[in-house]
């Protein structure tokens, strides 16, 4: 009977030390990711869209300046002297049959003349449309002034002040060939320039 009291006695002392003894673990509380509100987004945005409008301002510039520099080459083939700057501002342009519109072959040859009528500000120019032999005087005519307009058009169009550039139409009365074959047409459908003030010392862009 002893014995069994103090087997009780020691099971109850044990158990007793066991709960007191144990420590809980501690709790961890995670706390809820931030979520951007609504003012960081928009400047996200912003930020998004002028890096974007930077890049297309970069690309720009740089095509601009490639035109410019290819501008430059061609008429440093040329030769420096004011006489080689004349040529490229004399250099035709031809039209399609019973059309007045720039051809985009042509359009480089106009921006050359660009660079030159802005590199030398007193310089004044004419243009001067022409037909082939076919249609009436009249039409030609016509036909003539719209080619030159088309060509001034497009240099005004470019930055050139319009005084600077005259017009004027031959029609059909100057074909640069005689010939009545497609050959000589397409030849004779052109614009000519001509330095008409402040061509004595032409200098390159």
């Amino acid at each position: 009977m002893k014995r069994s009291l103090q087997l009780v006695l020691a099971g109850l002392l044990t158990a007793g030390v066991v709960a007191c003894g144990g420590k809980s673990a501690p709790t961890t509380t995670v706390a809820p990711a931030a979520q951007p509100n609504a003012d960081s987004l928009a400047a996200a945005e912003k930020a998004r869209a002028d890096s974007i409008a930077a890049a297309q301002a970069a690309e720009r510039e740089a095509a601009e300046r490639l035109a410019q520099q290819r501008t430059a080459d061609s008429l440093a083939a040329l030769g420096r002297t004011a006489e080689a700057v004349r040529t490229m501002l004399a250099t035709m342009v031809h039209f399609d049959f019973d059309k007045s519109n720039i051809r985009p072959d042509d359009a480089g040859i106009l921006d050359q003349k660009v660079a030159i009528l802005r590199a030398n500000g007193g310089a004044k120019i004419r243009i001067a449309g022409h037909c082939d032999e076919r249609g009436s005087d009249e039409y030609n005519l016509a036909l003539g002034n719209r080619r030159a307009t088309s060509a001034k058009q497009y240099l005004v169009s470019h930055g050139i002040d319009a005084g600077r550039i005259e017009t004027q139409s031959f029609g059909k009365e100057r074909p640069l060939d005689p010939g009545h074959t497609e050959d000589s047409w397409s030849k004779n459908r052109r614009d000519e320039f001509e330095v008409v003030s402040g061509g004595d010392a032409l200098r390159q862009p």
